[in-house]
């Protein structure tokens, strides 16, 4: 007979970011160590060594997966819809700390068909209202720049006081390039750029 075991998966997007958040949550549960699986990357896929380690090598059915926030499992609405339905098809309960009325565990399949119905759909209508707000805020931009006439984009460069002088310099072969770049106080891409644009 199958012993149900319950695993903890943790994910911060980089390597500075710090764990212990999530850590002390799943520790607070008494999860061992040894099912406790931790990622520090995007979420933007589920080409991660933990998750997929997990996922296909040691979660079996009757196991319950923790996860201290929804967006763990992925970092859009289709993403984390997706991953929570194969899972629950795989028979494995999930629980969500920090929304736990959303979790699985101790429901009935109705219940749990239910709830996970509600979250979803507050999820796309939510992810939906967030992409009109940003079309909406993109618009309104692009409106009240054209109407200060202020161009799109990235404000050029501008040349230094003594520019003319040190690119002579420099194209006369006084100097090198490392030289102009230091006497220009420029980076070295942002002088080669001005460089281009001068010279058309």
């Amino acid at each position: 007979m199958k012993i149900m075991k319950t695993y903890g998966y943790i994910r911060v997007s980089s390597i500075d970011q710090n764990e212990d958040r999530q850590l002390f949550a799943m520790q607070s549960l008494n999860i061992p160590e040894s099912q406790l699986y931790i990622d520090k990357q995007s979420g933007k896929d589920f080409d991660r060594a933990g998750y997929v380690a997990l996922i296909h090598s040691m979660l079996r059915s009757g196991d319950t997966l923790v996860i201290k926030e929804l967006d763990r499992l992925g970092r859009d609405y289709d993403q984390i819809k997706t991953e929570w339905q194969q899972l629950r098809q795989r028979g494995i309960d999930i629980v969500v700390l920090d929304t736990p009325i959303i979790s699985t565990t101790n429901k009935s399949d109705l219940e749990k068909s239910l709830i996970s119905n509600l979250v979803f759909e507050i999820m796309a209508y939510t992810a939906e209202k967030e992409r009109l707000k940003i079309r909406q805020r993109q618009a309104e931009g692009i409106e009240a720049a054209k109407n200060d006439n202020r161009p799109f984009g990235r404000p050029p460069i501008q040349q230094p006081d003594n520019w003319g002088a040190v690119y002579a310099r420099w194209q006369d072969g006084h100097i090198t390039g490392t030289q102009a770049i230091e006497q220009l106080g420029m980076k070295r891409t942002t002088f080669y750029k001005m460089v281009k644009e001068f010279q058309q």
